[in-house]
């Protein structure tokens, strides 16, 4: 699925590029062509609407004007079509530019391509008093109009050249803007593809996890139903059974739901002021009981006015969850935990003798449903979930939280909010 987007994705850059990259580059070629012919045609242009007849010869300035551009040639020709050729005797091949001037337009450029020559030709309508000029040896001519030739074979070879740059640096660019977009597009959908992969984990791993609990109540529910003639005490064991793997799956949807309302950003803070001691304070006769049948000495060193601006049942929860972990994972020993005020941050470390986290399993014990020792943590009631939802709470208070461990000697979790 994403290989197709992936191509898909190049695909579309890639057009939009390459479209923008030929507009950018047809922009500039017309741009180009237009300065080259334009100064060619104003020429054109001046010496045609200027020219004039003075006593049956061209004017003195035009024939100046075509020494200093000789790429400009004047024609006449008269109402018959004849042409007359001022420069025949001095013009190589002048019979084809009689050929050309057939071509012409009154008041409009043309170009036409003859032989290996490019030319441009302007016609204009002769605005002097009417001539009836003649050469020896020819009929007189009434003249009707002025035909202005130019040979632009040097602006067409810059033009030749400036589209051959251009093609060339559009194939050039057109590969770079391929393989760009191949790398853009994979970047852009790298967090999208692990996004997927993590839910597509989570969904997999939630289901599983339910699936067992589920199976459990079924078949101890089952054989409950087997005989139906027993007491509630004689079918104590399976009831317990099923009450025990009710609890888990309620603290496992729980959970799920909590990191479901995280992941869609619909789980608010309810930010108050509180000391943290008392919530700690609260925690740890909660979990007093367990610790004294696993002979855990719990430890808190803190002073009684740390105060912090958080969602008080939030930082409640992670309290129960960082506690929990260290009590379930020490047989016996000590957790201790200390608080205290740091540049306008409260910092919480929770310190424990307990069995410590392989090397390993460092960088992925806040992936969700991750567990070390799989067996191990079912037989503690654990999901996998707790430490993921910890550092949401963290993160959610804009917190950093850093786990610290070394296999068989224990683990320190410190815990830095803002206050």
């Amino acid at each position: 699925m994403f290989r197709k987007t992936l191509i898909r994705l190049t695909a579309t850059n890639s057009m939009v590029f390459v479209a923008l990259f030929i507009l950018f580059g047809a922009n500039i070629y017309g741009y180009v062509s237009y300065r080259l012919f334009d100064q060619v045609d104003d020429a054109m242009r001046l010496k045609a609407d200027a020219f004039q007849i003075r006593n049956g010869r061209p004017s003195l300035a035009i024939n100046k004007a075509a020494v200093f551009e000789p790429r400009v040639f004047l024609l006449l020709r008269g109402v018959d079509g004849r042409m007359i050729n001022f420069y025949a005797s001095f013009i190589e091949d002048s019979d084809r530019f009689n050929e050309l001037a057939q071509y012409a337009e009154s008041g409009k450029i043309v170009g036409r391509q003859q032989g290996p020559h490019t030319y441009r030709l302007y016609a204009t309508p002769y605005r002097h008093e009417e001539v009836i000029y003649s050469r020896s040896g020819t009929d007189p001519v009434t003249v009707q109009d002025v035909i202005a030739i130019s040979i632009v074979d040097s602006e067409v070879a810059l033009l030749k050249r400036l589209l051959l740059i251009l093609l060339t640096s559009l194939i050039g660019g057109a590969i770079v803007i391929v393989l760009a977009g191949y790398y853009l597009a994979r970047r852009a959908l790298s967090p999208v593809r692990i996004a997927w992969e993590k839910q597509q984990q989570f969904v997999a791993d939630a289901s599983h996890e339910l699936r067992t609990p589920l199976a459990i109540i079924k078949s101890n529910a089952e054989l409950t139903l087997r005989h139906p003639n027993h007491t509630v005490e004689e079918e104590g064991i399976r009831i317990t059974n099923v009450i025990r793997e009710s609890m888990r799956m309620n603290k496992l949807v729980s959970s799920l739901l909590t990191l479901a309302r995280a992941d869609a950003n619909q789980a608010g803070l309810s930010l108050t002021n509180f000391t943290l001691r008392e919530i700690l304070e609260l925690v740890i006769e909660q979990f007093q009981p367990i610790a004294e049948m696993k002979a855990i000495l719990i430890k808190l060193m803190m002073p009684s006015d740390v105060c912090l601006t958080a969602d008080r049942e939030r930082i409640h929860q992670l309290c129960i969850i960082i506690l929990d972990n260290a009590i379930k994972y020490t047989t016996s020993g000590t957790v201790e935990i200390s608080c205290f005020q740091k540049s306008n941050n409260v910092i919480l470390t929770v310190c424990d003798t307990g069995c410590g986290i392989p090397e390993d399993d460092l960088p992925h014990i806040f992936d969700r449903f991750y567990r070390g020792d799989k067996a191990r943590n079912r037989e503690s009631g654990g999901t996998g979930l707790g430490l993921a939802i910890a550092k949401w709470i963290v993160e959610a208070h804009d917190g950093k939280i850093r786990v610290d461990s070394e296999f068989g000697i224990g683990t320190k979790i410190q815990v830095t909010l803002p206050q």
